[in-house]
């Protein structure tokens, strides 16, 4: 989509920032020098080397030259924003492990502060450059969409915002035809008009059910030499697509899952062990012979209690728990409730603070579980809710969690009825669908506190 004068824009952009760096290091240098005579010409060259390859590194990162961010100014003053405070961290870093303790701080603040100042006059410029050149010549590309269906509507609001594009409207706007045939003929009607008026894109949002009646349209679009490009409109399968390759294959995934991603597997492995490893060596060690002693002497059984519940992809594993109740032959199918005669004394206090739930930790340790993840259920509840609820096992595509989403929420406890099952499951589709690693922090932080405040609907 991108046009040769938004390529020259984009790369007069980035030979001005890196000659800006350059500029504001020369000017740092020379001030400083007026204050500091131990800040050699040597000393100089060797640190603007190294500030351009941090320039390099942090826009990298940023992405600030890429193809897609011209088409946003707002993109780019946000990447500008990142990429100069990175380079502010990264050099600073820089000069404390290279021992430069007594590099000129004066010369730190006129860097930076011309820098701040250049990037944002030359980014106003810019977009002054830019605004005044698309009024008075055609360096826009005209683009138009084909199809004013929901879909096609998104469409139009993205193009909108494109800076490099010129979004002329819809070329079925004001279609009211009804039969097949004699759309047909209209939309071939539209796209000769589409052509003559200097619509060089033409986006055709498709609705999923006529992806096989496309070939009279590209047919005329390649005839009057209009370039077809189709978005298929999926948002009647009420499904969050994610477009993914295979080989030489194009797959629509049905769902958005970040863990499917090995590296975010491997980083919510590594902090599933870091942290169960913590938890069963600094707190289980003293805990479990306290809660042991007070459990034996409230009630006669195990210490621990077993259940096989429902884990990643439905297969079932060994869950355990500090034993809460008494022992008694309903555990397998009903929830405690609240003022159950099954739960002992120190049962009720473990419930409310969620101390019986650490023996899972040790489930963590053995990857059946995870810290954070939608909450195992009871075999029984699984076959139940699974009949009558949407999307109930679309929650077993991940481990479960000791904590989650839905648990922070307030839907934890008793499910008294199939609505509150519901939530639960939003919820944990929602987490399944927007993980990462700052959410499972904000989960377990949330969760600690809630321990420390008391859920009402913890018994």
């Amino acid at each position: 989509m991108e046009t040769r004068y938004f390529y020259v824009i984009r790369c007069i952009l980035a030979l001005t920032d890196i000659l800006l760096v350059n500029i504001c290091f020369a000017i740092g240098f020379d001030l400083s020098t007026a204050y500091d005579i131990n800040f050699s010409h040597a000393n100089y060259q060797y640190n603007l080397i190294v500030c351009n390859l941090l320039w390099f590194l942090s826009t990298g990162i940023h992405k600030l030259y890429i193809d897609v961010s011209i088409h946003s100014l707002v993109y780019i003053y946000k990447a500008t924003r990142k990429s100069a405070t990175l380079h502010f961290l990264l050099f600073i870093i820089f000069l404390f492990f290279s021992n430069q303790i007594n590099f000129p701080r004066n010369f730190v603040l006129i860097l930076y502060g011309n820098l701040i100042a250049g990037l944002l006059l030359s980014r106003f410029i810019g977009t002054a450059i830019i605004t005044t050149l698309s009024k008075s010549y055609n360096i826009r590309k005209s683009v138009a969409v084909l199809g004013m269906n929901s879909g096609g509507l998104k469409l139009a609001d993205y193009l909108l915002k494109q800076s490099t594009l010129k979004f002329v409207g819809f070329l079925d706007e004001h279609d009211t035809t009804k039969s097949n045939k004699s759309k047909t003929f209209s939309i071939k009607e539209k796209l000769r008009a589409a052509a003559e008026s200097g619509i060089e894109e033409v986006f055709v949002s498709v609705d999923a059910d006529k992806m096989n009646n496309l070939t009279d349209i590209i047919e005329e679009g390649e005839k009057n030499c209009i370039r077809l490009k189709f978005v298929p409109d999926l948002s009647a399968l009420e499904s969050n697509f994610k477009v993914d390759k295979m080989g030489n294959f194009t797959v629509l995934c049905a769902r958005k899952e970040p863990l499917e991603n090995i590296e975010n597997r491997f980083k919510k492995r590594l902090f599933d062990i870091v942290v169960s490893l913590a938890v069963i060596v600094f707190i289980f060690s003293w805990l479990y012979p306290l809660l042991a002693i007070i459990i034996k002497l409230q009630s006669s059984g195990p210490v621990f209690f077993a259940q096989l519940r429902s884990g990643r992809n439905n297969k079932p594993f060994w869950c355990y728990k500090f034993r809460s109740m008494s022992l008694n032959s309903e555990s397998d199918d009903r929830q405690a409730t609240l003022n159950d005669a099954r739960v002992t004394p120190i049962g009720r206090f473990m419930r409310k603070t969620s101390l019986d739930e650490f023996p899972q930790f040790f489930n963590v340790l053995l990857g059946y579980m995870s810290i954070v993840g939608p909450r195992p259920h009871m075999l029984s509840h699984t076959d139940q809710y699974s009949k009558i609820i949407d999307k109930y096992m679309v929650r077993h595509f991940l481990k479960p969690g000791i904590t989650g989403w839905a648990q922070i929420n307030g839907y934890r406890g008793e499910t008294k009825d199939a609505g509150l099952m519901e939530k639960r499951v939003e919820h944990d589709i929602w987490y399944m669908e927007h993980w990462s690693v700052m959410l499972d922090l904000k989960i377990v932080f949330l969760t600690v506190i809630n321990i420390f405040k008391g859920e009402k609907n913890a018994y």
